[in-house]
């Protein structure tokens, strides 16, 4: 069984970067057993009905701007899979999660940049899926456990997001991190280490600084679809975490 992540993007830019993190996310696509298959929650393809991706070849979308030239001469010519995305329906509508597939939209940069870097190479078929931020924790992770039976097939899931998101508060100066984002994060790892559920579900209410690390969900609710998807064997391992202008977690999480 291939593992589950749930990988912190950052900003588009960290594809262009050499740091710790990059180079654990380099490493970790040399290091994990390949998949035959990924399916992606990004943080950016936000919608209130689950979206499946249909495309049979992706489009790289440069949903950004400001950034450096070289970032919209980047592309990820990786294939989909129509069969592996009427497999993941199938799943979904068996758990009556309402689904609909996608043939148009391309590939946002909340999934490309993480795939990247983690398989360069863009030669493993991949299946994109959108987020409902407006759904609790416990219905995000109903999703994910809907398709746990892929992972015995090799299909790998991974949440695209960040677990401290605030773009208001950035400190474009600073190479380390706030205090109230380190709390946050120090008491999510605490509940996920523990696979603390009635904990996690209730995160708005128990963790410290909750409203200034979350001030809107969807970054947020990729962690909990992919801890979803591993909750035969609830075991959760911290890869790596640091901060980017202080208020952008970077953080990886391995599920199995």
């Amino acid at each position: 069984m291939v593992p589950a992540l749930f990988i912190a993007h950052g900003m588009p830019t960290l594809v262009l970067e050499t740091t710790p993190y990059t180079k654990l996310l380099r490493n970790l696509g040399l290091l994990l057993p390949k998949p035959k298959g990924i399916a992606v929650f990004s943080a950016h393809w936000e919608h209130p009905v689950q979206m499946i991706s249909s495309a049979p070849k992706w489009e790289t979308m440069h949903d950004f701007f400001g950034f450096p030239d070289s970032l919209y001469e980047l592309h990820y010519p990786a294939n989909g899979d129509l069969v592996l995305s009427m497999e993941i329906e199938q799943l979904l509508t068996m758990e009556g999660i309402r689904c609909e597939f996608n043939h148009r939209r391309g590939l946002d940069h909340g999934a490309w940049t993480i795939l990247r870097l983690l398989y360069p190479a863009a030669d493993i078929p991949i299946v994109a899926l959108s987020v409902n931020p407006k759904l609790v924790p416990e219905e995000q992770y109903r999703i994910g456990k809907a398709l746990l039976a892929l992972r015995d097939k090799g299909i790998m899931v991974i949440g695209s997001g960040g677990t401290v998101h605030n773009l208001s508060k950035l400190e474009w100066e600073t190479s380390g991190a706030e205090s109230w984002a380190v709390g946050f994060d120090q008491w999510m790892s605490d509940k996920i280490s523990v696979w603390d559920l009635e904990a996690l579900f209730d995160y708005e209410r128990r963790a410290p600084s909750a409203a200034e690390a979350v001030p809107t969900r969807e970054h947020l609710a990729p962690l909990f679809i992919s801890m979803g998807s591993a909750d035969q064997h609830q075991s959760a391992r911290l890869l790596h975490q640091q901060y980017q202008y202080g208020t952008l977690s970077l953080s990886a999480w391995m599920f199995k």
